[in-house]
């Protein structure tokens, strides 16, 4: 079967992709290793020629990404996690933090090219880039995808809504992306100056969320939106296809879901945090911890791509709360449930029924007999709080990834 993509090997055998990311990884690894001073230390006693298969990967630490700002500043600019010299780089970019980001001099350095095409881009048609070129690589991001796809590219930004829609109506462009809720802005004020940009006909959205009321104006104007998962610090992750059903992973990364607050990879349909190993070598991300949750789909997508797919966003990881003035982290929940095999999944329920605070870690366990008292100690042990415990089912907590669900009410 014939498989409109950007590349061919977007459509081979699962098994072959998995062979082909687990022979370049040991590689990447022993890059990273000899080229970054984080590496160097972090993975000092790894032997990269012995990280050939997922469980192996999944010994190593997971890096996440509200650490980058203290590494960083430790050892400026970048915290050493670089696997290029800052000479040999294009650029260097900001994201919130500050966290920076290396950029290589490849086209494309940050893989968007299969995307757009997923998209419904084509060699030759303008692309209005409406994404930031001001400190984020956002702009750069698309802006590299559409140089590789063949497209020209207008480099719009963001702000001023009423020249941007004199550019489209003068300009003609096929093809918009940027953020979903910026597009919005554009029809509003073409609406409002009476500004013809019905020449856009497709879009690729990223940086939010993509709400029902905005598919829906942009279905009734006539554009096509796919919808595109990236970070500041590993651009594309995964994209929209034609067949509406997920995204699917690009192809030069490994994904891992992980429960929250530790690197253990859930069981596939779970939801949990995604772990990229990107292999980038300018900026050699290993198991990097992204803050962010999905589960992955099973099967293949019917648009014939053969990747994994996922769920997209789904929320935060990083569920850290304050009770009676001390934090609770995630991965104090994941020290509590390691003391005792037993448990399965645990989810601790924080609040306030008479205005104090109270939390009860629920678990799942087939038999907990005794396993009470042994729980509430280490919850005193590991948070220094006082805890309830409360055993269900296996299998009736809801699979959303949380393991810190504050729901206390303050009014």
């Amino acid at each position: 079967m014939s498989v409109d993509c950007f590349e061919s090997g977007e459509a081979r055998n699962p098994a072959e992709r998995e062979r082909d990311l687990f022979a370049r990884l040991p590689v990447q690894i022993a890059h990273a290793k000899s080229q970054s001073w984080y590496y160097a230390d972090a993975l000092a006693k790894i032997d990269p020629a012995a990280i050939v298969s997922r469980a192996a990967l999944a010994h190593l630490p997971v890096l996440r990404k509200h650490q980058l700002i203290d590494i960083q500043k430790s050892r400026p600019p970048l915290g050493g996690l670089e696997g290029t010299k800052l000479a040999g780089l294009a650029q260097v970019f900001a994201s919130p933090g500050p966290i920076y980001e290396a950029e290589g001099r490849e086209e494309d350095n940050w893989r968007f090219a299969r995307g757009m095409y997923a998209a419904g881009f084509r060699p030759g048609e303008l692309v209005y880039n409406t994404f930031s070129y001001h400190f984020t690589p956002g702009g750069f991001m698309a802006h590299g995808g559409a140089r590789k796809l063949g497209c020209p590219v207008f480099a719009a930004g963001v702000g001023q809504s009423e020249l941007q829609v004199q550019a489209i109506q003068a300009l003609r462009p096929p093809g918009y992306v940027g953020t979903p809720s910026f597009l919005k802005i554009l029809i509003e004020k073409a609406d409002e100056t009476g500004a013809d940009i019905s020449s856009l006909k497709k879009a690729l959205v990223s940086g939010e969320a993509l709400f029902p009321a905005q598919k829906q104006l942009f279905a009734a104007r006539g554009i096509a939106v796919y919808q595109a998962f990236a970070t500041a610090d590993l651009g594309m992750i995964a994209f929209e296809t034609s067949a509406r059903e997920g995204l699917v992973l690009d192809e030069d990364l490994i994904l891992e879901i992980v429960r929250p607050g530790t690197g253990d990879p859930v069981p596939e349909g779970e939801v949990g945090e995604m772990v990229v190993t990107t292999f980038n070598p300018h900026y050699p991300l290993v198991r990097f911890g992204t803050g962010d949750m999905t589960a992955i789909l099973p099967g293949a997508s019917p648009c014939g791509r053969t990747n994994t797919r996922i769920r997209g966003w789904m929320g935060r990881a990083d569920q850290t709360t304050k009770v009676k003035g001390m934090f609770v982290h995630p991965e104090q929940v994941a020290a509590v449930i390691r003391r005792h095999p037993a448990i399965g999944r645990a989810r601790l329920v924080v609040a306030n029924p008479d205005g104090t605070d109270v939390m009860t870690l629920h678990c799942e366990a087939a038999a907990f007999d005794g396993l009470q008292a042994a729980v509430a100690d280490s919850i005193r042990d590991v948070t220094k709080l006082r805890g309830e415990v409360a055993f269900v089912a296996p299998g009736s907590l809801p699979n959303d990834g949380k393991v810190i669900s504050d729901e206390r009410k303050y009014d």
